[in-house]
């Protein structure tokens, strides 16, 4: 489910990769039995890509690191938090369009 342009993060590397960036991350809480997920998958994918050197994306699988997914008060996936100097700016929830998802990002660059 990730590729080359999306961080896979956990317990072990959420908080240096988020406090470490200088560019805002937009993290995708996700499973790998939620279909809804699935489908926003590739979006991510492309967003990454397109957006690269801009915005950074990254993917928490919530089965792996339950923790973190309660810590943000993740109840549904795919949850999408977008992190700017470490702290939760922005949030969307569900299979969003790649457009709303571009949209959420691109409103915290500076």
């Amino acid at each position: 489910m990730t590729t080359e342009h999306v961080l896979t993060l956990n317990e072990d590397n959420f908080d240096e990769a988020i406090n470490a960036s200088s560019l805002p991350i937009l993290v995708d809480f996700w499973a790998s039995w939620c279909q809804p997920c699935r489908v926003v998958a590739p979006r991510l994918s492309e967003l990454a890509e397109e957006l690269g050197g801009r915005a950074v994306v990254g993917k928490v699988d919530v089965d792996d690191s339950g923790d973190l997914a309660n810590r943000f008060g993740v109840r549904s996936v795919p949850t999408l938090v977008l992190f700017k100097d470490g702290a939760v700016v922005d949030q969307l929830i569900g299979a969003a369009p790649k457009d709303d998802i571009r949209r959420l990002i691109e409103k915290h660059l500076s």
